[in-house]
């Protein structure tokens, strides 16, 4: 007996998400025929040799005894105790237990807040590029991204008069991404300062994605939102996956701050929403407080001599070596996010491109239109291998854009 193939959401259709998508699934393919792949779609610090931080490693198996029953649905009080004073210490308004929620990662905080925040046709003002969960998660809960640009030309800062000239009767939040997934940019105090306003004078939710917050290289600062907001109602994002790398542990949260009485919907939407999936992961929970309150353990990586300081160092040096890339020198986060130029960018379709350097290459590469940009000569690299093995890449790299250029020079010269 046969049976017609099951529908699915129909709205499926408009998500994307090349991270994990159709490029990784022909590596997978390409390894089980013995090839080996550098991987570098993933920021995923594991896969890569890095280990949690051994105190937070103690803390869960200190209380591993604990950890059997479901929790509240916000979160364990210890943690959420632990997070506040995180976020108070910064200066975050009315950061207190009670408004924080612990997640399976921020992924699921984030698709849980834009469902109790979205009526249907809701509008979301999103980063281009931007994280592509976050397009992703506003259309699955029926509501329509609309993009502000972040331009190279302007160090992929956002534009706080793009932004303003795009709200709407239908928009309902602003998002940022900072430090920035996959430009690695931060923002200026002066921009967050003017993206603030924006928001008070509509009446507009902040949702700020800060999980990479301490990882800064240089003299890079970060300016979290929150202190800046006052009473405006802002939710704030972080947890142990980058800055602790600890991603497998899915452990996220979220810190709603601002005027308690204008976000009081939606804290208990949120608590709502929480309570149906009954609580976050238990046993991650108990790193929390050894995590913001222990031992700095990224700094020395990210600082001259770490290996992400290495490994940026080396992208840096790769894209200014080549006459085929150019590189907006990432201030924060683990990415890079290079742009073909030149003879090699005539033509140039960043998914065929990362499709020939998986074939001919065995590198795994994302497409810069996986991150909801216009413009197709980008591609996103993460900082988490050895800088050697970097440098190897950037060399697989040339030797396919430079066969790119010769081949346009040529057809060039059989026209003239």
């Amino acid at each position: 007996m046969s049976f017609p193939s099951l529908k699915t959401r129909e709205r499926l259709s408009e998500v994307r998400y090349e991270i994990r998508g159709e490029l990784a699934r022909r590596a997978r393919e390409l390894e089980a025929q013995g090839r080996r792949q550098i991987k570098l779609n993933i920021g995923n610090p594991g896969a890569f040799g890095f280990r949690a931080p051994e105190h937070l490693q103690r803390a869960i198996a200190d209380h591993i005894a604990s950890t059997d029953p479901y929790t509240h649905q916000q979160g364990l009080p210890a943690a959420r105790e632990a997070i506040a004073a995180f976020h108070k210490a910064r200066g975050t308004p009315n950061a207190s237990p009670e408004r924080v929620f612990v997640g399976n990662g921020v992924s699921e905080l984030i698709d849980l807040s834009l469902r109790a925040l979205l009526n249907p046709g809701d509008e979301v003002l999103l980063p281009s590029p931007d994280y592509p969960l976050w397009s992703a998660a506003t259309i699955l809960n029926d509501g329509r991204p609309v993009y502000y640009q972040c331009k190279p030309s302007h160090g992929f800062v956002p534009d706080p008069d793009e932004i303003e000239a795009l709200v709407s009767s239908r928009t309902r939040a602003i998002v940022l991404i900072n430090p920035n997934n996959p430009t690695g940019a931060t923002y200026p105090r002066a921009v967050l300062e003017r993206i603030v306003a924006i928001a008070l004078r509509h009446k507009l939710l902040l949702m700020c994605d800060e999980i990479y917050d301490e990882v800064l290289y240089d003299d890079a600062q970060f300016q979290p939102i929150a202190p800046l907001a006052s009473d405006l109602p802002c939710l704030t994002f972080g947890g142990l996956s980058k800055v602790h790398r600890a991603c497998g542990w899915r452990v996220g949260w979220a810190v709603l701050s601002g005027d308690p009485l204008a976000s009081g919907d939606l804290h208990h939407a949120m608590d709502l929403l929480g309570a149906l999936r009954l609580c976050a992961n238990v046993p991650g929970q108990f790193a929390i407080e050894a995590a913001l309150h222990g031992a700095d353990t990224i700094t020395p990586l990210t600082t001259p001599g770490g290996r992400l300081y290495e490994t940026r160092r080396a992208l840096i040096e790769c894209c200014e070596a080549s006459e085929h890339l150019s590189l907006v020198a990432p201030s924060g986060a683990l990415y890079g996010f290079p742009a073909v130029v030149g003879d090699a960018a005539h033509g140039f379709d960043d998914h065929a491109f990362a499709l020939e350097m998986l074939e001919t290459e065995d590198v795994l590469l994302v497409p810069g239109s996986s991150f909801n940009v216009p413009y197709r000569n980008h591609f996103r690299v993460t900082l988490l291998p050895e800088a050697p093995v970097l440098r190897e890449v950037f060399t697989r790299i040339d030797r396919v854009l430079s066969r790119r250029a010769e081949a346009h020079s040529a057809r060039r010269s059989a026209v003239a």
